[in-house]
């Protein structure tokens, strides 16, 4: 009995790994929400975010992955400083300003964007496979389809807001949303579109570099280190930069960036590493759901029905890519093991010659 649950937990662990991811983010929706309506700047958050995360996890990579880490190069740096600008310095920037301008159901429904355009990009960069005569190639076109119609709903039509049936237990008070409506959504979008393309970046180079703690550190210290010039370019006063001891902000800041920027990232890098960057970000549905069910019942934010309906539509088309990404594992297993065993032939057959 031990035996079999341990076998079934070693099957399941990169989906338990993304479901716990997907329940530490959606908290940080909300406590970084009510850190910026105390004034907590976005851009500030984000650079004390990545520098904390960094502090944190690169001791515990330089001590932990000494063997696995392979030697850093110019190049690698180089490439470690792009992936860490793509990734911080401009999706997370974008993605928490955007944030501040909407809402976090807003944003969570507009980020499940993330699976189709990262399946998009992988296509184009010959990471995934579609067979289109097949019902697994077809699933996966038409979700990835109806995916992204379901975010055109959500970012063009708002509609009017559901009506709360009882009094919500935590109130947060809120700057005036609709007159950044527009600015948020097309920030949302770009971080979405960057994001999808991060993914993609950290599958290519963890092939070079494969040691996910120290990744996870460099892209923590490095992304901290751009959002800090960022930042103090748009800000230049001092208060701007303080930090209320004990307060929302600070909470705010040392939640995000242990878990949200250390614990997430790892176990993101970790499962790409197993699955690929389409499985990871297919799993983010769940946080949409997640952040939409406490912002209405235990936040009182305003649900507005163009979010519910295009968020159910791009639910329903990500988990038919889903299941066409499913039903794509046997054969992909099966084409590695020809691939091996072409390399066998093709080894054993220049031992033999004279």
């Amino acid at each position: 009995m031990a035996y079999a649950l341990k076998a079934v937990f070693a099957t399941y662990k990169p989906h338990i790994s993304m479901i716990l991811v997907q329940i530490l983010s959606a908290i940080v929706y909300f406590i970084t929400e009510a850190a910026f309506n105390q004034g907590l700047n976005p851009y500030v958050y984000v650079t004390y975010r990545y520098c904390l995360a960094g502090l944190v996890v690169f001791p515990l990579a330089y001590f932990l992955e000494k063997k696995q880490r392979p030697k850093l190069t110019l190049a690698l740096f180089l490439e470690l400083f792009l992936v860490s600008l793509l990734g911080v310095g401009l999706t997370m920037n974008m993605f928490f300003a955007s944030m501040k301008c909407t809402s976090p159901t807003f944003v969570a429904a507009i980020f499940n964007t993330v699976s189709s355009l990262t399946f998009v990009i992988a296509i184009l960069f010959r990471m995934e496979f579609v067979d289109v005569k097949s019902p697994r190639g077809i699933a996966k076109i038409v979700g990835t389809v109806i995916s992204l119609a379901g975010v055109t709903v959500i970012t063009l039509y708002k509609g009017p807001a559901l009506k709360s049936l009882w009094d919500a237990p935590i109130h947060m008070k809120r700057l005036s949303v609709d007159e950044n409506w527009v600015k948020g959504s097309i920030l949302t979008v770009a971080s979405c579109i960057t994001w999808s393309s991060w993914f993609i970046m950290q599958a290519v180079i963890l092939k070079k570099y494969p040691a996910q703690l120290s990744l996870t550190a460099w892209m923590d210290c490095l992304g901290g280190a751009q959002s800090a010039v960022f930042a103090a370019f748009l800000n230049h006063t001092p208060a701007a930069w303080s930090v209320t001891m004990l307060g929302i902000d600070f909470w705010a800041i040392t939640y995000c960036g242990i878990v949200g920027s250390g614990i997430v990232i790892f176990l993101q890098i970790w499962c790409m590493e197993e699955k690929g960057p389409v499985f990871v970000a297919m799993f983010n549905p769940l946080q949409t759901v997640m952040v939409a069910v406490l912002a209405y019942f235990v936040f009182g934010e305003k649900l507005y029905t163009g979010s519910i309906l295009g968020g159910a539509t791009v639910i329903i088309g990500l988990y038919m890519l889903l299941w066409g990404k499913d039903k794509d594992m046997p054969y992909i297993k099966s084409q590695d093991e020809v691939k091996e065993a072409d390399k066998e032939m093709v080894a054993s057959a220049g031992k033999e010659e004279p």
